[in-house]
């Protein structure tokens, strides 16, 4: 039986189970694997796990799957804690150039446990989407910064939603929207907002994951960007996730999109073991 080594992190609360393949190899993930490690309740727990590679022309190269085992989109705050696991362990510097997914990202250590990550521009906005649930019409935004992302300011559908974001049932109106007809074949990401002494609060139900996290990377840089589309907040905007943590989303607004656009929080290594295959 091959034992197999991880590390255990967090991204600002969302959190992933870390494989070095260049410590465990051969290694070949499968997808009964990835749902049993990320199981919370006999497994390790988390919402994702994450291979690091060492590549010959770029720093590293980090794949992500999500705790039901689906891949092919970006995960921002596990790029930020894979570039921490990367510079702790010798593989990048304070700068990097790293790939995911067939794409090259780059980032940035700012501080102890603290990562900036750059993300391609955001794409496919869609403004003013109105989409009938169960409890009435709602008002939301669209965009694509990796990952698809409905962004909801409740704060514009108090007919529907409650004023205290707290009071959001994430969970269930989250799955609801996520297979919404109108983001149909493949769903999309969930994200509510409110505005509170310029800065967002912010609750995310994520795809692949199927639950609400307590932070999303893209889901706050979908937010950032939508809001500052509509003239609610300035850059820099900080995010309140549901951890508590602040995520910063930065950006140069130029020619129509956001160029330079970054994702700026904590990334912490919580704990190291090791599990039998």
């Amino acid at each position: 039986m091959k034992k197999i080594s991880f590390i255990k992190m967090s991204g600002a609360g969302n959190d992933f189970i870390i494989i070095d393949k260049e410590k465990n190899s051969p290694f070949i993930l499968k997808n009964d694997v990835i749902k049993k490690l990320c199981d919370r309740r006999n497994g390790i727990g988390a919402d994702g796990v994450i291979t690091i590679s060492k590549n010959e022309k770029y720093d590293f190269e980090m794949e992500y799957y999500n705790s039901d085992g689906s891949t092919g989109t970006l995960c921002g705050n596990g790029s930020r804690c894979s570039i921490w696991y990367a510079f702790t362990v010798g593989y990048c510097g304070i700068d990097t150039y790293f790939t995911s997914s067939h794409e090259v990202y780059k980032g940035k250590i700012l501080s102890d446990e603290l990562v900036k990550f750059y993300l391609k521009p955001p794409h496919s906005v869609r403004q003013n989407v109105q989409i009938e649930l169960k409890s009435g019409i709602i008002n939301a935004d669209f965009v694509n910064t990796g990952s698809p992302h409905v962004v909801i300011d409740i704060s514009k559908n108090a007919e529907v939603f409650p004023e205290n974001i707290d009071l959001i049932d994430v969970k269930n109106i989250g799955r609801e929207i996520r297979n919404h007809k109108e983001f149909s074949p493949d769903g999309t990401n969930v994200n509510f907002i409110n505005f509170i002494n310029n800065k967002i609060q912010i609750r995310t139900y994520e795809r692949g994951v199927e639950d609400e996290t307590l932070a999303c990377g893209t889901g706050s840089t979908a937010a950032a960007y939508l809001s500052f589309l509509n003239k609610k907040i300035e850059l820099p905007v900080s995010l309140i996730t549901k951890s508590n943590e602040i995520l910063v989303v930065d950006f140069v607004y130029v020619d129509n999109t956001a160029d330079n656009i970054s994702l700026a929080g904590p990334a912490k290594i919580v704990f190291s073991g090791v599990f039998s295959l």
